[in-house]
């Protein structure tokens, strides 16, 4: 892929959740995002599926939209702490905490902050499902990743964040073991099952 085809990605997701923070039905959002990823995964260019997925896709295993996942969650302070992810195109990636949501029925979610150029809040997740037959992806998954453009927007009380599992989505390196992804460290990893999102049925 080209850095220009890559940038046409970004543009796209960066749409795509845009009309998802200005839809004021959530379960039409989420289909909507659902369809985008589909049609973005199956025909652009920069899909991350590798050749011989693609040629049987067709479409990414997310489950119906569920309201009871979605949540406006206020960050507390926590201790800085700094997270360096080696990856294989980008060097080391930096992040830093800047505090901790508290999910109720979940647990309390680490929240960083990308330390390098762009900036960017990033909230992995990873939950009882992970690595199990059927369930979700064994390195995490991602809830935002704000620089990339998944990003759901502020809750409506001050400093808190919309943190909707049915948006979770599973990073790059589920499809492609080419890509280096920052993945779920202990302070984002839960023991409940979390049904809502993106699944995973690959073998990578």
């Amino acid at each position: 892929m080209t850095a220009l085809e890559v940038a046409d990605w970004r543009r796209r997701v960066f749409a795509m959740y845009a009309a998802v923070r200005e839809s004021t039905d959530l379960f039409a959002a989420h289909d909507l995002w659902r369809r985008e990823r589909d049609d973005l995964f199956a025909h652009h260019p920069a899909t991350p599926l590798l050749p011989e997925d693609l040629a049987n896709f067709t479409g990414l295993p997310v489950t119906p939209y569920n309201p009871d996942w979605r949540f406006e969650v206020a960050l507390t302070p926590a201790e800085e702490r700094r997270m360096e992810v080696e990856t294989g195109t980008d060097g080391v990636v930096p992040f830093d905490l800047i505090g901790v949501a508290d999910v109720p029925g979940v647990g309390p979610l680490d929240v960083w902050r990308l330390a390098s150029y762009g900036g960017g809040i990033f909230i992995p997740v990873k939950d009882a499902l992970a690595g199990a037959r059927g369930g979700t992806y064994g390195g995490g998954r991602y809830l935002l990743d704000t620089v990339k453009g998944a990003d759901l927007g502020a809750g409506g009380s001050p400093d808190s964040l919309v943190l909707d599992f049915n948006f979770a989505y599973n990073p790059s390196c589920a499809y492609d073991p080419m890509w280096a992804c920052p993945l779920a460290q202990p302070g984002n990893t839960v023991a409940v099952e979390i049904p809502a999102g993106e699944r995973y049925s690959g073998s990578h």
